[in-house]
Formats: C-alpha cells, sequence, structure tokens
C-alpha cells in the first residue's frame, strides 16, 4: 500500500496541522510505502517572497522530522524536486472540464477571503491531483475539508483512463482512497474557527514558550462567571484539551466545567501545560536534528531520489498512452 500527503510550506507549523495531517501521517508510515512531499509549487499561489518560500519549506522539513517522521522508513521531499508533476498537470488539464473546477470549495473560499483569482490558484485542483497520481497512490490522509480534492482526482483519472486506457489494464491511472481520521477532522484556533494560517488564529507547534502561552490565554471564550457552571463545548478549550490528554483527563475537566467553581483562565492554564508538555520530545529532537547540518538536506535528497524512480515510471506508462 502507497500513501501519500503533501504540506504547504506558507509559514510557521500550528497545532492544527499535526493533529490534523502530521501525526496521523506518521502513524501512516508503518502501515505501508509513504511518501510525503513538501507543496511549495501549491504555496507559490500566496508566497510572493523567494526567500522566504525556501525558508519555510527547509523548516516544514526540519519541524515534520522532529515531529517523528522516519527517514528510513517514508520519503520527505520538496514537490519541486519531481518535475514530471507539472507535465502531468497539464496532460490532466486537457480532459478536465472547468465546470468541475468552478466547483472547488477551496477555490471560491479563498476568492470569498480576497485573494486575487489567478489561474493557478483555479487548476490547483489539478495539480493536486497530480501530486497524487504521479505516485500511484492508494491512499491519502486528509482533513473532511479535503475530500472534495480527492473526489476531483478520482474524476480526473477515470476520464484519463476512459479517453486513453486500454489493452490489458484500462485503469491507465490508480484511482487514489481518502483516509479520514474522524476524531481530527478540524483542529479548532483560538477563536473557536478551524484552527489556519489565513484566519491568525494558530497556536504555533515550535513557538516560544511566552508566545504559546499568550496564545492560549487568548482564546475566545464566553463572559459566564467563575462560581457558574459552564458549556465544555461552548470554547475551544475542550476540544484542544481533548487531543492531548487521556479520557481521563478530558472528563475531568468537562466535570469541572459543569460543577463551575472554576474559571476559563484555570482551564486555559490546564491547556497550556498540557500542551506544553505534549511538545517537549519533539522540540528536544528539533534541537538535536539542528546540531547536524546536513541532515535536513540528505533525507530531502534521498526522499526526491524515491518519488522521481517511482514518477518516471508512471509519466512513461502516461506519455506512451497519450501518443508522447
Amino acid at each position: 500500500m502507497r500513501i501519500l500527503s503533501g504540506i504547504q510550506p506558507t509559514g510557521l507549523l500550528h497545532i492544527g496541522n499535526y493533529f490534523g495531517m502530521m501525526r496521523p501521517a506518521i502513524a501512516l508510515q508503518e502501515e505501508g510505502e509513504a511518501l510525503y512531499f513538501i507543496a511549495d509549487y501549491h504555496a507559490l499561489t500566496s508566497v510572493r517572497d523567494p526567500v522566504a518560500l525556501r525558508e519555510n519549506s527547509r523548516r516544514v522539513a526540519l519541524d515534520f522530522l522532529a515531529c517523528g517522521l522516519d527517514a528510513e522508513k517514508a520519503a520527505l521531499f520538496l514537490q519541486s524536486d519531481v518535475p514530471q508533476v507539472t507535465e502531468l498537470a497539464w496532460i490532466l488539464s486537457t480532459v478536465t472540464p472547468i465546470s468541475r473546477l468552478e466547483l472547488a470549495h477551496s477555490y471560491k473560499d479563498k476568492i470569498a477571503r480576497g485573494a486575487a483569482a489567478a489561474a493557478g490558484l483555479f487548476t490547483y485542483p489539478v495539480l493536486m491531483a497530480a501530486d497524487i497520481l504521479i505516485y500511484d497512490s492508494d491512499i491519502v490522509p486528509v482533513g473532511k475539508d479535503q475530500k472534495q480534492h480527492i473526489e476531483i482526482t478520482r474524476d480526473i483519472a477515470t476520464r484519463i483512463n476512459e479517453t486513453y486506457g486500454g489493452g490489458p489494464d484500462p485503469r491507465l491511472l490508480k484511482l487514489p482512497e481518502p483516509r479520514i481520521q474522524p476524531q481530527t477532522e478540524v483542529v479548532p484556533g483560538i477563536d473557536g474557527q478551524k484552527m489556519s494560517k489565513s484566519y491568525g488564529n494558530t497556536i504555533d507547534i515550535f513557538g516560544d514558550e511566552r508566545e504559546t502561552r499568550k496564545r492560549v490565554m487568548s482564546i475566545v471564550t464566553d463572559s459566564t462567571p467563575v462560581e457558574a457552571p459552564k458549556n465544555p463545548e461552548a470554547s475551544a478549550i475542550v476540544p484542544l484539551y481533548s487531543l492531548l490528554a487521556s479520557k481521563d483527563e478530558i472528563e475531568d475537566m468537562r466535570e469541572q466545567f459543569r460543577k463551575g467553581g472554576h474559571g476559563y483562565g484555570d482551564f486555559k492554564k490546564q491547556l497550556f501545560d498540557k500542551l506544553w508538555d505534549y511538545f517537549a520530545p519533539m522540540r528536544k529532537r528539533r534541537d538535536e536534528i539542528l546540531a547536524d547540518k546536513d541532515y535536513v538536506d540528505d533525507v530531502l535528497e534521498r526522499g526526491a531520489q524515491r518519488a522521481n524512480t517511482i514518477a518516471n515510471e508512471v509519466m512513461k506508462r502516461v506519455r506512451h498512452a497519450v501518443g508522447l
């Protein structure tokens, strides 16, 4: 089973990235052949600073490794180190209806938030489809909000297969399946919305202690008095704590909410302590990786070699099928 996932280097990684994508991806490296890429081509739709893009890409690799990605089990590489993906994206675009892309939620959401209606943003799902299909991926772990991208990918692959498939196996391109983690579909930000850099509501994985505490203590809550009972579902505190704590600890916090006598500040302090302790081993591992200046580059190079080997085989098959 081949597993594929990608993450954009658009800024500092936050705990929404970790629980929504990174932790499930790291767990899956034990289940099959895992390929994880840093989506720097995709980031060009929003990052216009070349120095920042290079720095962000390397930092994402560093943080992913610090959080538990095992370079001996999984390939980690830059999307742009596999140029075949853009060739496949062009071929896919020749059979992709504009009407299908117009239905993409991500495009409409980004335009609504003020993003320029660039062609790259509009055709983003085609490039994402190429990312997935270029490696004959079986499983793609995604959040609930990204499930549509897998549906679009399957639609495009089906069109290619119907147009150019033939011979003993009409499936020129393999149709991938999404893997959704229901308990971490949406990680709430400090304002209660989905945690996202776009909303400015994130808590960074490797932020310094003072800033991390400040972000946790700024979680939006209502004005319920300290002595009054509180709804454990009414703020982001309990859902975030639930990602970090044991079942008994979660139920204890819920009970404290319902009984009253504790202020939101007390619960935020509990959340910060749990959060800081949870990521302590990863901060230590990150420091160890930083001490070896060549390690990250070596990992990315080896990952790119593995990815290119697979991509070359798929593109050889596709080129022949379409007549190139």
